[in-house]
């Protein structure tokens, strides 16, 4: 065996990082992801063979033991030796920072050094990444020796918390896949795990002094076939559930440990509780029974807060204790409605009692004894951004997830936050515009949205800014029955969360952005390896209307670098892109990526339609919503339609509870006699069309309809207005708020606006 020296004596192996690597076996450093803070590569590699000796610090055991397990995929076992005779040594250095590492990697063997034992696991992590993908596979491979290129890697995390969010309430997954779930976090360095275990639609975890939750809860009648905006609804028809007993947890909780992964549970409170009350209806406030809830969405059937329902919530919670070591709770907290409590003369009275203002002081409350509760028991909450209503319970820690301002608000309190906005943090949305995605709640987040969020707000200064410990991606099931679907909708944005939250936010998009593409495609070879159902939209294509004075021209652009692009328009004779595309009239365009010769991906197809105001430009009052702004304002002039069937693309733009204005400058004197328009009227989602759009010209010629669009999912609609002008105004009032008995009821009705077509 050949004596390790500490990393601090290999320094002068290693040259910059644009040199080239000198190796006979051409051994090349493959893709990492998260992207380490430093690197340089190295002359040379380490050759390492089975019979290798490993030296481990006791208290690094969990890396030790993770590495030498996965070593024996390729047949190459290690044998325990002293930190003098090792060829690999993961030993400590507590000058590094938390959960930091130096990897160092040497034709003399490989140390890691790190300060804690999450440092040694996370540099083990980087060393299998460079390690053979094959080796991925579940049979591994056979291998008398591998090959490891040399490298100084110097790494720690930006952020504390690095999560991964997963609903097994609207969908139950075996437990095997939820140990898979957490495998696949540890790879990518992210450190959480939050398990959403209790919903209306099923209950999940065993609980022993409460066994209705299981023979009751767990399981609902039938599930809603389609997507919720689909009418009318359509059930399956076929019982459905499952739950996880304390033996599987048990089980998943130790797997997590050895992966160095923290799991939160969430129990939900006090709304989202209709599967836990209709097994024990004295929880709520209805004088009837309920079922397991069967659809989506939010339901009034929330906790009553009486002396019975704060013993059972401190019954499950003492079971839930003692089997997740943890230090936080997820309390949920969020989409609770009053309408019951409005109506509940013991809820009124206790608000009396308690002085407290209204509904959501009762909330504020309510929240606040379940703290107590945890704290006494050295546990602290996490609730979403909701539990601010009313009042911050004193050691909360707050899950953002309505956009950032809760975020905001929290920390500028002083409370821990944790960002996950749906605008940047939902991977149950579209992640592409391709009519054929398979189908989710909606939404639009393309994967470079994802890799362009940073977790601390703008508003915050230095100090408020440290109570930002992280970002988590968050992945509702309502629309994935399967294993599959949850790793398609995860995979590739998974890379993205773990690179923003690990390396840190970018501060150059464009390269930043290019280099992380640049390292996700060859990465799907590992992903490959790992059986992982990913979707890739690498050889997808993006066109974009791009205006120079008057003139109209299409830019197309594909992701990866080294591909054509081929096109043709009005079915014309296809060439190759070498510029943006000059439109002046109505054009069909197709278009396909080619890579090495060898067409990849799918076409691509685009209508615009070229009317007067697409070489203007256009203003609003207000800004669409950060989560529904893919296209920008000059989406709605651009000539190109969004989605027959979904809200969530690039087209669509959304506005919550605003009254829209909209400012069309046609450049000059223009002669017009409509204006078309279509509103999305997705009920379900809380979209609503609004209920009637006026339109006025720059002298003041007023026009103005009604709109009803009963049952329709799009609203379409023409104004007319005979007008020479150079401007037109085009007011939308917003709907309102949403009735009662309606998904939504009490809040703002969303707005959905596409193209503005002007004849």
């Amino acid at each position: 065996m050949r004596r390790i020296l500490p990393y601090i004596f290999l320094l002068g192996l290693f040259v910059q990082c644009d040199s080239k690597i000198d190796i006979a076996e051409a051994v090349t450093i493959g893709p990492l992801i998260p992207k380490p803070q430093e690197l340089q590569k190295g002359e040379g590699h380490y050759t390492l063979e089975t019979g290798a000796g490993l030296f481990v610090e006791t208290e690094f055991d969990v890396a030790g033991t993770f590495l030498t397990n996965y070593l024996k995929k390729a047949s190459i076992s290690m044998k325990t030796t002293s930190w003098e005779n090792g060829d690999i040594v993961i030993t400590r250095d507590s000058t590094l920072e938390d959960e930091g590492y130096v990897l160092t990697v040497s034709e003399g063997g490989i140390v890691i050094n790190a300060k804690d034992a999450s440092g040694a696991f996370y540099g083990v992590q980087t060393l299998r990444q460079l390690m053979p993908v094959d080796m991925e596979s579940s049979e591994g491979i056979q291998a008398s020796s591998i090959y490891i290129p040399s490298v100084l890697i110097k790494d720690h995390p930006t952020f504390s918390y690095r999560g991964m969010h997963l609903d097994v309430g609207r969908h139950f997954f075996p437990k095997e896949f939820i140990k898979e779930y957490i495998a696949n976090l540890s790879m990518l360095k992210m450190n959480y795990f939050h398990w959403h275990l209790t919903e209306d639609q099923g209950w999940r975890i065993e609980i022993k002094k409460y066994p209705r939750l299981t023979s009751h809860s767990a399981y609902r009648d039938e599930t809603l076939i389609g997507h919720y905006s689909d009418t009318p609804h359509k059930f399956d028809g076929t019982k459905y559930g499952g739950f996880y007993s304390q033996e599987d947890i048990k089980e998943i909780v130790a797997f997590a440990t050895q992966h160095n992964v923290t799991i939160i549970p969430e129990i939900e409170m006090p709304g989202h509780a209709q599967a836990a009350i209709s097994a024990y209806p004295e929880l709520g406030c209805a004088p009837y029974q309920v079922p397991v809830a069967t659809k989506w969405g939010v339901f009034e059937n929330i906790y009553c807060p009486n002396q019975k329902t704060f013993g059972f919530l401190k019954d499950v919670l003492t079971e839930v204790i003692e089997l997740f070591p943890s230090e936080y709770i997820h309390i949920g907290g969020d989409e609770a409605p009053k309408a019951q409590w409005k109506t509940c003369g013991h809820c009124q009275n206790l608000i009396q009692r308690l002085d407290l203002k209204d509904e959501h002081g009762l909330q504020s409350y309510f929240i606040k004894e379940i703290e107590t509760f945890l704290n006494s028991k050295g546990k602290n909450i996490i609730g979403w951004d909701e539990i601010l209503e009313g009042g911050l319970a004193p050691n909360a820690t707050v899950m953002s997830w309505r956009g950032v301002q809760g975020g905001i608000d929290a920390a500028q309190q002083k409370h821990n936050v944790i960002m996950t906005p749906n605008s940047h943090a939902y991977f149950d949305y579209y992640q592409a515009d391709n009519v054929d995605e398979p189908l989710a709640i909606g939404g639009f987040l393309p994967l470079k949205k994802v890799y362009s969020f940073n977790p601390i707000p703008k508003i915050l200064n230095a100090s408020e800014a440290t109570y930002i410990l992280g970002a988590q991606g968050n992945v509702w099931t309502e629309y994935m029955k399967d294993e599959d679907k949850v790793e398609y909708m995860v995979f590739p944005r998974i890379l993205a969360m773990s690179e923003i939250t690990w390396t840190g936010p970018s501060e150059n998009i464009d390269a930043d952005y290019a280099d992380f593409l640049a390292r996700v495609e060859p990465f799907h070879q590992r992903l490959d390896a790992l059986d992982i159902n990913y979707a890739n939209h690498l050889y997808g294509i993006d066109g974009t209307i791009v205006k120079d004075n008057n003139t109209v021209l299409y830019e197309l652009n594909t992701p990866t670098a080294g591909k054509e692009i081929w096109y043709t328009i009005n079915n014309s004779e296809e060439k190759k892109y070498t510029q943006p595309i000059s439109i002046s009239e109505g054009t069909q365009l197709k278009a396909y990526v080619v890579k090495d010769g060898e067409k990849m991906g799918r076409e691509f197809s685009q209508t615009i339609t070229y009317h007067k105001a697409i070489t203007g430009s256009v203003s609003l009052n207000v800004e669409p919503h950060s989560a529904y702004n893919a296209g920008g304002k000059e989406a709605l002039i651009n000539g190109i339609n969004g989605s027959d069937s979904r809200y969530g693309d690039s087209e669509w733009l959304g506005f919550w509870g605003d009254d829209v204005e909209i400012t069309i400058d046609f450049g000059k004197e223009t002669k017009i006699s409509a204006v078309k328009t279509r509103f999305y009227n997705g009920n379900g989602q809380w979209i609503y069309a609004p209920k009637k759009i006026i339109v006025e010209d720059g002298s003041g010629i007023v026009s103005s309809i009604d709109i009803d669009p009963s049952n329709a999912l799009i609203a379409e609609i023409s104004v007319p207005i005979e007008a020479t002008t150079r401007y037109l105004k085009i007011r939308v009032p917003n709907y309102g708020t949403i009735p009662k008995g309606l998904q939504g009821a009490g809040n703002k009705a969303w707005t959905f606006i596409d193209e503005i077509s002007i004849e």
